[in-house]
């Protein structure tokens, strides 16, 4: 072990300040480590000139989690549950084929994550800790970990992570399986009047919008660090439909709002009026992201090139689409289960430590955020679950309360191997036979819309 650090604390390098960075460098600064947060971007520059990686919606129970690290300091992007809308087909084949609207039964809250991560940087400065500016490869990385006795590497999908090796067992694509696009608009007032045709919540619900053919699109109200109340779209658009090369024509803010409004014009109408209303943020010329993710497990430990241990930590170690918003939610669970196990353990911080460590992580939750990430994706292993459990949801809303209860507690989804095992899960939710819910099902035939009058000039 390395010397101490003061008043004889352990201490720790944590290597990558965005939200995983942040949460664990106050994460172990509060359990009473000597901690040094490396980042290659100042703190202004880290707020204000990148853009939001991701939604970074927390469902329910991760709130829990993050508790351990942060209080909730927000009070503007929660809501409570989903309005989803499943269409196919085009042109005079196009269909409004199922929707509900369910409850969550939990508060799921989407705060803009630079805000989240300036929150905790503040908060740990504030606690003494300490921000190290600059450029961390690989020569670096071992002189930071030969320094310190437990180091942490978390600068998500890029940077730093081919140090560790593909899990190829548990990584199921070698290739992204969704072009995205982010772009958070503001114009129009979170609450039950927005989107009120689409339920009895309106804008307190998000919307979930699918094509069979071409993605999916998430639309929920956020919190972005400067604008406040605004609403935050996420386009996953599928390589081979028709949306994806239209993503590839974005180049600034503006552009990726015309693309959304455009999208929702020829695929959504219904939905149109009202997103029409929504403007770029001025202020915030990086409001928007572009790009794909193929998902990958790692390996999460790795030793540097001087033989010195380090570990991975939130995308570094488990990377998912985002199209189940299981990213951010992994990553804070994960940060609070380490620091809670460094905080009782006594000893080094070996290898051996740190895998057993993630393996405990794997099976409480990072195995099932994969699973359901490949559920919402719509993977043919999980073709009998989609194919039941939307029609089910349709006509019961305990039984669509449930599947989006998989958002916040995915590890049930483990359980449902087989036909069989849905079937009994809807027969469970539901309170009655699957084949009798199943029997109620009926074609939307036509989704309400949004008044025309709502529509603004774009």
């Amino acid at each position: 072990m390395t010397d101490m650090g003061h008043n004889g604390q352990p201490t720790v390098a944590v290597v990558g300040a965005g939200l995983a960075g942040t949460s664990a460098a106050l994460g172990f600064a509060d359990a009473g480590f000597d901690v040094t947060l490396y980042s290659d971007r100042d703190r202004e520059s880290l707020r204000d000139n990148v853009p939001p990686t991701g939604v970074g919606v927390l469902f329910g129970k991760s709130r829990e989690w993050d508790a351990q690290i942060i209080e909730d300091l927000y009070d503007v992007g929660n809501t409570t549950g989903i309005s989803v809308r499943l269409h196919s087909g085009s042109g005079d084949d196009r269909a409004d084929v199922l929707e509900f609207n369910p409850d969550y039964g939990y508060v799921a809250q989407a705060v803009d994550l630079r805000l989240r991560a300036d929150d905790r940087l503040a908060r740990f400065l504030d606690r003494g800790g300490r921000l190290e500016i600059g450029a961390v490869d690989t020569d670096r990385l071992d002189d930071i970990a030969g320094a310190h006795d437990l180091t942490l590497v978390a600068t998500g999908k890029g940077g730093l992570s081919a140090l560790f090796p593909v899990n190829e067992s548990r990584t199921h694509y070698r290739e992204p399986q969704r072009v995205l696009l982010q772009v958070t608009l503001t114009g129009l007032d979170h609450g039950s009047d927005t989107f009120s045709y689409r339920s009895r919540e309106g804008g307190n619900h998000s919307l979930f919008n699918l094509d069979s053919d071409n993605g999916e699109v998430f639309v929920g109200p956020f919190l972005h660090k400067d604008a406040g109340a605004t609403w935050s779209f996420i386009v996953f658009a599928k390589p081979d439909g028709a949306w994806a090369p239209r993503i590839g024509e974005v180049h600034d803010a503006a552009s990726a709002r015309r693309v959304i409004v455009d999208l929702f014009e020829e695929y959504f109408p219904h939905d149109a009026p009202v997103v029409e209303q929504l403007r770029v943020i001025d202020s915030d010329p990086v409001s928007w992201l572009k790009g794909a993710v193929t998902p990958t497990v790692r390996h999460a430990v790795a030793t540097t090139r001087g033989g010195h241990v380090v570990a991975a930590i939130g995308d570094t170690a488990i990377a998912v689409d985002p199209v189940a918003g299981q990213g951010a939610q992994n990553t804070l669970i994960q940060v609070a289960e380490l620091v809670a196990a460094a905080k009782a353990h006594d000893g080094a911080f070996t290898a051996d430590w740190l895998e057993e460590e993630f393996e405990k992580h794997w099976e409480r939750r990072g195995r099932a955020a994969v699973e359901v990430t490949r559920l919402y994706l719509g993977d043919p292993d999980y073709a009998d679950h989609l194919e039941l459990s939307f029609p089910a949801a349709a006509v019961d809303e305990k039984v669509a309360s449930a599947l989006f209860g998989l958002l916040s507690e995915p590890n049930p989804l483990l359980g449902l191997r087989t036909r069989d095992d849905v079937l009994g899960f809807i027969g469970a939710v539901s309170g009655e036979p699957a084949d009798t819910v199943l029997g109620r099902f009926e074609p939307a035939g036509a989704f309400t819309s949004a008044p025309v009058e709502a529509r603004a000039v774009s």
